[in-house]
């Protein structure tokens, strides 16, 4: 395969990778021994690596990134602590401050499903019974565990998008680690089905103008929501919703924002699953994908697929 290289934080982790962040040794193994993709020649050629990283991949120096584009004046922060972040659009958090800029796509003309964190065992569900296209944000980590069902989704002519390697917070995280983690889910997602991601979902909604300078120099625009189902909650326990509950506020978002808007979901379990069906009765079949929303490509670029 040819290679170019040119709403308020929730709480969900990578939960379809099934592997404990804090422990590397332990992650390394368990991520390796699900990994279904073998790893390519080319990529193979150019990190010097022989087979796919764990929760933390491993940042690999690409001449095209400057540096001196990302803003050094907006300090790292954790999900939810804001008090060091300055409110305002040179910083412009979303995570936040709910604050968007002017190549963030956060809403659609016509209301639309949006699903992250698949690839996953409850995808295939999800992709046989779906009555219109959507947006899948997927995670890399995933896409080389299942690659089968990520080729599906893209076959049936959805669009898949990026959420990172592995679903951490980014605006925690070094300039080397971004990268990282936007480099390897691409990586991934061309040696799964021969493309290069055009849009980007940042994990938590974390994403600001330090980000957002990284982002842009990949080609990948931001892609956020203007309506959040919470589904995650239904595996939360305690803290859950229930389904009637999301039901009754998406026909309510619906109705008050007259038919617009791009809605958040998971694929990554059978009862968020579950869930995306019913919200797909709700909103019905003339749903748009993220690129039908705002009139641009599908991916930066297509590529024959060659073993």
């Amino acid at each position: 395969m040819k290679i170019t290289l040119g709403l308020l934080p929730f709480t969900l982790s990578a939960v379809a990778v099934s592997v404990n962040a804090q422990d590397t040794k332990s992650s390394e193994f368990s991520i390796q021994a699900n990994v279904q993709l073998p790893f390519p020649k080319w990529l193979t050629d150019f990190t010097g690596l022989t087979s796919w990283p764990g929760v933390d991949p491993p940042y690999i120096p690409l001449d095209f990134i400057d540096f001196e584009k990302i803003p050094k004046h907006i300090p790292a922060h954790e999900s939810g602590h804001c008090a060091t972040l300055a409110n305002n659009f040179d910083t412009c958090s979303f995570d936040c401050h709910n604050c968007v800029s002017s190549d963030d796509v956060y809403t659609c003309p016509q209301l639309s499903q949006t699903f992250d964190d698949g690839p996953s065992v409850a995808t295939p569900k999800l992709l046989d019974s779906l009555k219109s296209k959507a947006t899948f944000f997927i995670l890399g980590i995933n896409a080389v565990r299942l690659p089968d069902v990520y080729r599906s989704t893209v076959d049936r002519g959805h669009v898949v998008g990026s959420h990172t390697w592995s679903h951490k917070f980014l605006p925690s995280l070094k300039n080397e680690e971004i990268i990282a983690q936007i480099e390897w889910s691409i990586w991934a997602m061309n040696a799964t089905h021969g493309h290069l991601p055009k849009w980007f979902r940042p994990p938590y909604g974390g994403i600001d103008n330090r980000v957002r300078a990284i982002l842009r120099q990949f080609g990948m625009q931001a892609v956020l929501w203007d309506f959040d189902t919470f589904d995650w909650k239904l595996m939360n326990g305690g803290t859950a919703k229930d389904e009637q509950t999301i039901y009754d506020n998406v026909r309510k978002f619906k109705n008050a924002n007259q038919g617009h808007g791009l809605i958040l979901e998971h694929d990554v379990f059978g009862r968020t699953v579950d869930v995306a069906l019913k919200v797909n009765d709700i909103v019905g079949p003339s749903q748009l994908t993220v690129p039908q929303c705002v009139g641009g490509l599908d991916y930066i670029k297509r590529f024959d697929i060659e073993n």
